[in-house]
């Protein structure tokens, strides 16, 4: 799959994009800031590698429940799980581009804000980590959002509880709601880091939208199964 390739590539740039960097770099830059923003620990620039190595593992991580899905595919005995298994494969593939693809923004911030804190001799971080955070996260939440309901009922990926399981109509229609709640959730993650200065609020506001989210998903997702599961008890006793 093409998805698992661009992946791949995003993941090595990341790393290799990195090595040549760090040797740009300062021998003891900023690698921790506190809650406030400022630097609470300097260490050896080669601490930089260890978030690109991470991004390796989870292009790693995606790429394997791709294959799963791929293999899944090609050994179904009929049209439909055969169908199902191609599209999840399709949505971790988005997923996991997006996800790699978010990260390594996130470690070109990083490397920035370490090169001009050290070379300024800063005691605060130069480049608000958090806020930059919030902002990523809040985008990649709607960007996942978007591909939930493109998902087939599967024990993985997408809003997975009993109720939600229960059938074909209850998924789709529990992560249709999930999916506008998340998305939801990633636009006021965006909004709030845009407009309030305190990272670490920005970060608690996400977490919140986040619950609020799954709440509500929750709250719907048992009401469509009590329907459904009503519907079908109708048409037993008929």
């Amino acid at each position: 799959m093409k998805s698992r390739k661009i992946m791949r590539g995003i993941a090595r740039f990341s790393l290799l994009s990195t090595a040549v960097i760090v040797r740009q770099l300062p021998d003891r830059i900023p690698v921790h800031y506190d809650a406030a923003g400022n630097i609470d620990r300097w260490g050896s620039r080669y601490e930089s590698l260890v978030f690109p190595v991470i991004i390796v593992l989870l292009a790693l991580f995606w790429t394997r429940f791709i294959r799963y899905f791929e293999k899944k595919a090609a050994g179904a005995v009929d049209e439909k799980t055969g169908a199902a298994a191609l599209s999840n494969a399709k949505v971790f593939g988005i997923t996991g581009v997006r996800t790699t693809a978010m990260f390594t923004v996130m470690q070109a911030f990083v490397l920035y804000g370490a090169y001009s804190g050290a070379v300024s001799g800063a005691d605060s971080w130069t480049v608000d980590i958090g806020k930059v955070s919030a902002i990523l996260m809040g985008i990649l939440i709607i960007v996942l959002g978007n591909y939930m309901t493109k998902s087939r009922m599967n024990s993985v990926i997408g809003f997975r509880t009993g109720w939600s399981m229960y059938n074909d109509n209850t998924w789709r229609e529990s992560n249709r709601f999930a999916s506008r709640a998340l998305m939801a959730a990633g636009a006021l993650t965006v909004i709030t880091a845009l407009l309030v200065k305190n990272s670490l609020a920005s970060t608690l506001a996400m977490l919140v939208y986040l619950g609020a989210a799954t709440a509500v998903s929750m709250v719907k997702s048992h009401g469509i199964y009590l329907r459904e599961k009503g519907s079908d008890e109708r048409d037993e006793e008929r």
